[in-house]
């Protein structure tokens, strides 16, 4: 049987507010239910360092609160600058 994958998260663009790299469990705020709030976050690479700040994609949710993250892709930069 496969287990149910919850991917209300997945896509959604956060930003860091908590150093997020490999061996540590970082924080991201995501919106989430209406509101905004925050989620343990750990790079989806196992590799990256993502700095308070940065904004960051949600490529993986593992509930109840462990998104994982990786770089924001250019395009969805555009018209943020």
């Amino acid at each position: 049987m496969h287990k149910e994958v919850d991917r209300s998260l997945t896509g959604k663009i956060g930003r860091v507010t908590g150093r997020i790299g490999p061996g540590t469990v970082g924080e991201v705020m995501l919106p989430f239910h209406g509101g905004t709030s925050a989620f343990h976050a750990h790079p989806f690479d196992k590799t990256s360092v993502f700095n308070v700040g940065d904004e960051v994609l949600v490529i993986y949710y593992e509930p109840p609160g462990t998104v994982f993250v990786d770089e924001l892709p250019d395009v969805l930069r555009a018209g943020k600058k």
